[in-house]
């Protein structure tokens, strides 16, 4: 009889466990895949090359991120194919999940949630301070939005000790053909370096992108505190995608006349606006 019973209680639990998780599998409204994962600990250098297959989506934090390297903080999903990240590419299935989700919380600047990738914004979970980070990057296709913030200074560009969405530094390709490095301090940009790279003239109308498109290039950024406690920030370029780097810009920021210099750790990463983008070999290293 005592086994009989214990047989039973057994029986009884395991009902009752997968009734439990049945309950439990109704309410989970994404796939366990986008269920949050721990950062992972990275040495330096920290490459990337995006070999393993899968969708990364979009996480309202860091902490929420499926993927224990990398949080995508807006642009809706990033698909990882044959050894390359990318955005999204071209329109997004009208009542897919994420052309809904835009179409309601931003359907000014994402074409009515048809292309949630012109807000692409890829970041680190690993911080860093004094580093080197590249990347290459094809464009493929270049949205002609409606959009008021589809202008000159949208492009491609590498997060530098980014602290929060209101404190960074940030440099790469402009649209315009310029490569740039940014500040934002307390939500407010100041560029600390700007000059012409590419040729032609910019009109957000009959020229409105510059950048090469379908060919590989590559940027790279390094930022460093000096001693003086003054912060050095240089942009190299390789447009060729030859491993030739061509430095682009450098410039010091003294904390003097664009508000305080950024001297704290963050996290890197990837920006773009208003296109289509593939990414491979990404790397950064603590200096």
């Amino acid at each position: 009889m005592k086994n009989k019973k214990n047989t039973s209680s057994s029986s009884s639990i395991i009902r009752l466990c997968v009734l439990l998780t049945i309950i439990v599998s109704s309410l989970i409204t994404v796939p366990l895949a986008a269920l949050a994962s721990i950062a992972a600990m990275v040495g330096s250098p920290f490459s990337y090359n995006f070999n393993v297959p899968g969708i990364l989506s979009e996480a309202g934090s860091i902490g929420a991120s499926s993927s224990p390297y990398w949080w995508l903080n807006s642009g809706g999903q990033f698909n990882l194919v044959n050894g390359i990240g990318m955005t999204l590419q071209g329109d997004t299935p009208l009542g897919s999940v994420w052309q809904k989700m835009y179409s309601s919380s931003n359907p000014r600047d994402t074409d009515n949630g048809l292309h949630p990738q012109n807000l692409f914004r890829f970041v680190t979970r690993s911080k860093w301070l004094n580093e080197d980070q590249q990347v290459d990057f094809k464009i493929t296709r270049y949205h002609l939005s409606n959009s008021p913030e589809r202008y000159n200074p949208n492009g491609v560009l590498l997060f530098n000790r980014y602290v929060d969405g209101n404190n960074l530094y940030y440099a790469g390709m402009r649209v315009d053909g310029n490569v740039v490095i940014k500040k934002k301090v307390n939500g407010v940009y100041y560029t600390l370096a700007e000059k012409k790279f590419f040729p032609g003239v910019y009109n957000r109308t009959s020229s409105p992108n510059l950048l090469p498109t379908n060919v590989w290039m590559s940027i790279r950024s390094r930022v460093v505190t000096n001693t003086d406690g003054t912060v050095t920030l240089t942009l190299s370029v390789d447009p060729t995608h030859s491993r030739t780097w061509v430095k682009a810009l450098e410039v010091i920021d003294d904390g003097k006349t664009f508000g305080p210099a950024i001297k704290s750790s963050g996290y890197g990463g990837i920006r773009t606006d208003f296109m289509d983008a593939y990414f491979n070999d990404y790397k950064i290293t603590e200096l």
